[in-house]
């Protein structure tokens, strides 16, 4: 068998790595300082060249943080995922974790829409409270400390 030419990496330039996944400039840099992008090759210039790969990491970076992850959790998954080991382990312990805010956080938003609904219904037509101090409030939710 015949060698084959060895295919150079592409470098990307800024430009072509924001605009694909739809990121700026100063993110970037930023997720470059804080350790979630490798810190990239440099021209003669001191142009940032990156290679392919910073795409998909992006594509993590920006999907994870949809998910509700913070950066330092997307970072500790970035560390697993780098070192070859399956990140699966670590990514279901911190999504079960946000499944179950994102659920008490719905719970919430239920009962403030309840709240609504019933301060709502007292508004129309007939029903609307006069306008005197105290006449018109949202239901309390727990008694004020401190009394009044």
């Amino acid at each position: 068998m015949g060698t084959e030419a060895m295919k150079a990496p592409t470098a990307l330039t800024m430009s072509q790595v924001t605009s694909r996944p739809g990121v700026r400039p100063d993110t970037v840099r930023y997720y470059e300082r804080i350790g979630l992008l490798p810190v990239p090759a440099r021209t003669t210039g001191a142009h940032r060249r990156y290679d392919e790969a910073v795409l998909d990491r992006l594509r993590f970076i920006r999907g994870t943080q949809r998910l509700g992850l913070t950066l330092t959790e997307i970072g500790d998954l970035l560390s697993v995922r780098d070192t070859g080991v399956c990140p699966c382990e670590p990514a279901e312990t911190m999504l079960e974790r946000h499944l179950a805010e994102i659920e008490a956080e719905m719970t919430r938003l239920g009962e403030l829409r309840a709240e609504l609904t019933s301060l709502l219904s007292g508004m129309s037509g007939e029903k609307c409270a006069d306008p005197l101090p105290g006449a018109w409030r949202p239901p309390d939710r727990e008694p004020a400390e401190g009394g009044g």
